[in-house]
């Protein structure tokens, strides 16, 4: 399964990812320092943070906009990795090697999850240690709600990331049914909306059940997306 995956990678040229991947965290890193300490996020009238309901803290900011941005990432990777091979026939020659159809297939969306995760928890990292050492210096428009001494604080890291990229495979589910990779994305969109928007001071993503379901419905559609690879007919 590691060769498969390396192939994977190797034959969809990672680095270019990597590329996106760091320029990424860049440009959310520049972002989340500007709301907490340029004043980007304070009304110019009442000098008070111009926050949605729940989101009046430094670590609900970051949270959101790396898992608007990652759960995006993860579906094109994922439409690039293997919507695409199917609607360029390259899926053929693959499934002509002496290899499972489900292995090759759960290789390719394991490549997708692994650097996606990988990226995710760095990413998330460098946007928090530029809180931690801009604190130092400068005081923020935001409480700061986290401590990166705590071992909780890398164990709620590390769960919430995967819980975002776990949920591409919904959107890679529906690209397959649809056979397109623009619906990929476009329930990636749907997905946002979804698990980050706010009605009212309700959002679901401030709900301890729902990350749980979430996780369980996206591992549901990604057997669903494989267990009959082998007798469906290619796009």
């Amino acid at each position: 399964m590691w060769k498969l995956i390396r192939l994977e990678w190797k034959k969809n040229n990672m680095q270019k990812y990597l590329v996106k991947a760091v320029v990424m965290a860049a440009l959310l890193g520049l972002f989340v320092f500007a709301l907490a300490y340029l004043g980007i996020a304070t009304d110019p009238d009442t000098g008070m943070v111009d926050a949605a309901p729940g989101k009046d803290t430094i670590s609900s900011s970051i949270e959101l906009f790396t898992s608007m941005a990652y759960l995006l990432f993860t579906s094109v990777m994922l439409s690039s990795f293997i919507v695409k091979a199917y609607k360029n026939k390259t899926m053929d020659l693959m499934f002509t090697y002496p290899i499972r159809r489900q292995k090759i297939l759960l290789s390719q969306m394991l490549a997708v999850w692994l650097f996606a995760f990988a990226a995710l928890v760095l990413t998330k990292l460098f946007l928090y240690g530029c809180i931690q050492v801009g604190s130092l210096y400068m005081v923020s428009a935001f409480p700061l709600d986290f401590d990166m001494l705590c071992l909780m604080f890398y164990v709620q890291l590390l769960l919430k990331a995967a819980v975002i990229v776990t949920m591409g495979f919904i959107a890679l589910f529906v690209g397959l049914a649809m056979k397109s990779s623009n619906a990929t994305i476009v329930t990636s969109f749907l997905l946002i909306f979804l698990t980050q928007a706010n009605v009212g001071d309700f959002t679901l993503s401030d709900q301890a059940i729902f990350p749980l379901i979430l996780t369980a419905v996206s591992l549901l559609f990604m057997f669903l997306s494989i267990c009959k690879v082998e007798q469906k007919d290619l796009m």
